[in-house]
């Protein structure tokens, strides 16, 4: 297959890119963002790489999996690099036509607007995408889990079969000539799940590199300048820490595990910060930017959110580790929160879920008998 090296090399000469890119454009004052950032890029792509050399080891997977995967994970940076060639030229002829670096007259009113609108209301354009990708993917399932329950009679591939991802990564390292078992084990809605903040991600990253270059266009640069914070602008987006926290919890957390990362991550983040704008009145004495009010109402609504996916034990968990960053940053720690939260939830759940066999209990199909 020599299709499957030229492929694999071009994906491993992608990745290096994207980590040097990354690293390059990275606000130095930002240290904590950047080595949790670049570590949870490193680990999921490298992964990548090598769960791509197993599979392809199992002969039954080179017809069909093996050539689907190589597609699903090297096409979107295939489309970023042409996406950006193309912006970039359109950009560079239309400078030179119109003699125009930039659109800087719309820029100019398009903040203007901006400016006039409220605190409240800018937080909450900034972070209800995060909130709609939420709504979207709990629907999805939520449609698919009662369309194959009715058609099958089961639920299998929406709920995988064994979630102790340690174990299968471990299965996966030491069992040979069983690569396609132990991978149909998670269920196709896990692997959904991933490509769906693989895709996202990588999107994003291509969007943050050019909007930093002086050289490189993008089709959505202009829009993300415009709304992104004034401490956001020398900086990555808290898009792009997002989108690499999600990705790498969704590698190692089953569906529902996932759900609840990605509820604390857009939900409770949009109440913590709601409630707090709008009610808020006890600041916290470290953290000025954040009060009381908004840290309670963000536990409330997490520890909500969790016990309807994964039960009280890990509902408590989660929203343990969602109080405890929550108060922490970005003082006294200067680390975004939608990089952090994700990442400590889903490598808590990774342990603990391998070392003290502890399982979740999916609260709402219990209730409503999904």
């Amino acid at each position: 297959m020599v299709y499957f090296i030229i492929i694999f090399i071009s994906l491993l000469f992608s990745y290096l890119i994207i980590f040097y890119t990354y690293l390059h454009y990275s606000n130095r004052d930002e240290i904590l963002n950047n080595f949790i950032g670049f570590i949870a890029l490193c680990m999921v792509l490298f992964h990548i790489l090598i769960v791509v050399i197993f599979m392809y080891q199992d002969v039954s997977l080179h017809a069909d999996l093996v050539p689907g995967f190589l597609f699903g994970f090297g096409f979107p940076i295939a489309l970023n690099f042409v996406l950006v060639a193309i912006a970039s030229l359109l950009v560079f002829f239309y400078n030179k036509w119109f003699k125009s670096k930039d659109l800087k007259k719309f820029k100019l009113r398009l903040e203007t607007k901006l400016a006039q609108r409220s605190k409240s209301r800018n937080d909450t354009y900034r972070k209800i995408p995060h909130v709609l990708i939420f709504i979207g993917l709990l629907l999805l399932w939520l449609i698919g889990v009662i369309f194959i329950n009715n058609l099958t009679g089961s639920t299998e591939g929406m709920i995988p079969s064994e979630n102790n991802i340690f174990q299968i990564y471990i299965q996966l390292l030491s069992t040979s000539g069983n690569t396609k078992t132990i991978l149909l084990s998670l269920g196709w809605f896990y692997y959904l799940l991933f490509f769906f903040f693989y895709i996202f991600c990588i999107f994003v990253l291509f969007n943050e590199f050019a909007r930093k270059s002086r050289t490189l266009s993008y089709p959505f640069t202009f829009f993300c300048s415009v709304f992104l914070c004034e401490n956001e602008r020398n900086s990555y987006g808290t898009y792009l820490h997002f989108a690499i926290g999600l990705m790498f919890a969704s590698f190692i957390s089953p569906p529902m595990v996932l759900f609840s990362i990605l509820g604390i991550c857009s939900i409770s983040d949009l109440m913590t910060s709601q409630i707090g704008i709008r009610f808020g009145k006890n600041h916290i004495k470290w953290n000025n930017n954040k009060t009381w009010e908004g840290t309670i109402a963000g536990i409330l609504s997490a520890f909500i959110i969790c016990f309807i996916f994964v039960g009280w034990e890990w509902a408590l968990i989660f929203t343990v580790i969602f109080f405890t960053f929550d108060v922490l940053t970005l003082k006294p720690l200067n680390i975004s929160d939608n990089l952090i939260v994700p990442i400590a939830c889903a490598i808590t759940y990774f342990c603990i879920r391998f070392f003290f066999y502890l399982d979740y209990t999916i609260t709402f199909i219990e209730l409503f008998g999904i």
